[in-house]
């Protein structure tokens, strides 16, 4: 996170997602200024909370996107939830102290394998003895410093040795060794229906101790055998206890949060009473905003400075609709734009996985040439943008959908046209989607009651 400036972050979204050049910036300032919190004394360090932001725009927009795209930049755990998906503390359903479960398990996993990059080279040298105990017994002198005095034990010392320069070689891949693979029991009963993310930490804790995992023998050729021991090689080096140190501080210092769907769980104008989908989450969501300490598998968590991220569509809401206490833990509000026929355009070609270069590279497994031009391109995100105005708005979403049906034919016979060079122009663009907009109504309007009215 050091080395990312603001301006860096921006650019490396940019690479990603078309416009929406203030919600970029936002996120950019605000994972600055973790590293930023982590540079200042210790006593001005617990003085300096997240700017927590909310992110308001219609579905489509790219408001989840900027949240994954952030995953993959900055070296903290992020975890994306769906608000309406919690319920009231006390009622079925997941309760919020869940999400910050998962962050930790998401750090955890982190810490894992940072932790199996330090011991790579043990556990590899490690792996490939427990291999060759497997397809040769060991002797006394195998892993000794010194050499073996029988004639026995030095045949057997040179047909080990030889043996681990043809695994090296790659030429054993194929054959089979016996081990033990750990298995662990599947959830019975009301576990099962439940769910084990639902149950506390201690309960937990206490179901793995009285259901431990079972070893079972297995024969498995060594190229699929190799990653099982590694992995049980890299358990008995990694200290787990530091493992869930680390993942705690991780989360406690770098965590983000991302709450999607955050304007379902405002309650409609002049509603009274408890409402568990609602209001209820709302005020079990406030004191991990605000800050609170979380009981984990790993130990507990303080949320005081974990960075939240909301983000909301507000069709029938607004965000004044939150209940204040919530609103104040949401300092920063930025409003995304509704994409432009310009800005389809854009999506469509400049993104490194921009739907046209998908969809070039997928014919060209198939030894297919397609090419598009560069009014073709156009007319389908003018296209697009119409029918998002004639229909539902679903944003770029909607660019999925025609190119699609653009290409339908096209996907189908592609394994019969190898070697073909096809080019999409826009007169056919025009024509394959000629009637987007009316099987977009037909679909949001019944095709019945369409019928009757025609």
């Amino acid at each position: 996170m050091a080395e990312l400036t603001p301006r860096q972050i921006v650019e490396a979204l940019d690479r990603h997602i078309v416009g929406q050049d203030d919600a970029k910036r936002a996120v950019a300032v605000a994972i600055r200024n973790r590293w930023r919190r982590q540079q200042l004394p210790e006593h001005m360090r617990q003085e300096v909370g997240p700017k927590n932001i909310i992110m308001i725009g219609p579905t489509g927009v790219g408001k989840t996107e900027i949240a994954r795209r952030l995953a993959g930049l900055v070296n903290a755990p992020l975890v994306k939830v769906e608000a309406s998906k919690y319920t009231e503390v006390g009622y079925h359903g997941r309760d919020v102290e869940s999400m910050i479960r998962d962050l930790v398990d998401v750090a955890a996993h982190m810490v894992r394998a940072e932790q199996t990059e330090v011991v790579r080279e043990e556990a590899e040298r490690m792996t490939e003895e427990v291999i060759l105990d497997a397809l040769i017994p060991p002797t006394d002198f195998d892993r000794g410093d010194t050499e073996p005095a029988s004639d026995t034990a030095q045949r057997r010392y040179r047909s080990r040795e030889k043996l681990r320069g043809r695994l090296r070689d790659g030429e054993m891949e194929d054959s089979l060794i016996e081990l033990k693979v750990d298995e662990k029991p599947g959830s019975v009963g009301m576990f099962a229906t439940v769910g084990m993310d639902q149950l506390g930490p201690d309960v937990q804790n206490l179901l793995e101790q009285f259901m431990p995992s079972q070893a079972k023998p297995r024969r498995l050729p060594v190229r699929e055998a190799r990653r099982i021991i590694f992995e049980q090689q890299c358990d008995k080096l990694i200290d787990r206890q530091k493992v869930s140190e680390l993942a705690v501080q991780r989360t406690e210092n770098s965590g983000i949060l991302f709450i999607d769907e955050i304007d379902k769980v405002c309650g409609p104008p002049g509603s009274y009473g408890p409402d568990v989908s609602r209001q209820g989450v709302q005020r079990d969501l406030l004191p991990i905003v605000e800050g609170c300490t979380v009981n984990t598998r790993y130990g507990p968590v303080r949320t005081d400075h974990v960075l939240c991220i909301a983000a909301g569509a507000f069709h029938n809401c607004k965000p004044s609709d939150l209940m204040p206490e919530l609103q104040g833990r949401f300092p920063i509000r930025v409003e995304l734009s509704d994409l432009t026929a310009e800005d389809f355009r854009r999506i469509l070609t400049e993104p490194e996985g921009a739907l046209i270069k998908q969809q070039i590279a997928l014919m060209s497994t198939e030894g297919v040439e397609l090419g598009f031009q560069e009014e073709a391109v156009t007319a389908i995100a003018e296209i697009a943008y119409q029918t998002n105005r004639n229909a539902q708005n679903i944003g770029a979403r909607r660019l999925h959908g025609a190119v699609e049906k653009l290409l339908e034919t096209l996907s189908f016979d592609a394994p019969e046209r190898r070697g073909d060079r096809v080019t999409i122009e826009e007169a056919y663009v025009r024509e394959r989607l000629a009637g987007i907009a009316e099987d977009e109504a037909l679909i949001r309007f019944g095709f019945h009651s369409l019928k009757e009215n025609t």
